[in-house]
């Protein structure tokens, strides 16, 4: 079973790409076992907010951060952190599906294998529980052994979140996961992200505001690189208690 889902408490967090501030004084609070999505026009911040969870931000040049991101009640940014472990803690996924050119079976092996499982039927029993969680087991059983880049995009998705799962994440995060899927794609993936939630603390980050309504628990609006507001996904779409939050939420901006 997936290790217990951890809450994150981000704490008065600042990023810069060099001089500029990407995120200003972020605090916030993100459930275990609920979907919690980040909505906000283009360049406000949320997917460098996403990226910041699992220092996906470390890998550009000039990047610093100030304050505390907490997995658990540890600092991710603290120096003692191995950071490959806790991007095996905190899975990602992207937007476009980036399926590795190897067989179906060698994409979602690759993570345990990278981590030390070298039994043959450990990889096996580890590769069809990751591929039924991801709902495509039964699409691409008889399939293990051909290249992942022949299944569609929306497969190819499902199959990025299953090698994430592969390695036993505590975090799923999605940065659009369905931007480049078809709307059956999507719903699927939809459907995906609601089962998954009784195992896992998942972030998205969605530009589509009905998505965002039909799967997350709770909604965080960000703005030029400030989270304006944060609550349950319900009561921010309803009654939204700041009129930036209500101004895009009903399309007067974005």
């Amino acid at each position: 079973m997936p290790a217990e889902a951890a809450e994150i408490r981000v704490e008065d967090f600042n990023l810069y790409y060099g001089r500029f501030q990407a995120l200003q004084h972020v605090t916030i609070s993100i459930p275990p076992r609920k979907v919690t999505a980040l909505i906000g026009p283009s360049g406000c911040g949320k997917s460098t907010f996403l990226r910041s969870i699992n220092r996906m931000n470390d890998l550009i040049p000039d990047v610093r951060v100030q304050g505390r991101v907490l997995l658990r009640g540890k600092n991710v940014y603290d120096p003692d952190v191995d950071v490959v472990e806790l991007r095996k803690r905190v899975g990602m996924v992207f937007q476009r599906p980036n399926p590795f050119p190897k067989t179906i079976f060698d994409n979602v092996a690759y993570g345990p294998r990278l981590h030390g499982v070298r039994n043959r039927s450990q990889l096996e029993e580890i590769v069809e529980r990751s591929l039924t969680r991801a709902a495509l087991w039964d699409e691409v059983k008889d399939r293990l052994r051909h290249s992942a880049l022949e299944l569609s995009g929306g497969q190819q998705q499902r199959l990025c979140i299953a090698r994430a799962l592969a390695v036993e994440p505590e975090v799923l995060l999605m940065d659009e996961p369905a931007s480049a899927l078809d709307p059956i794609a999507t719903a699927k993936v939809e459907d995906l992200i609601d089962e998954l939630k009784e195992h896992y603390t998942i972030v998205i980050v969605t530009h589509n505001m009905q998505q965002a309504g039909r799967v997350s628990d709770f909604t965080g609006f960000f703005l030029t690189g400030v989270l304006v507001e944060f609550g349950p996904t319900g009561e921010l779409f309803e009654n939204p208690k700041d009129k930036r939050t209500e101004d895009y939420i009903t399309g007067r901006f974005g």
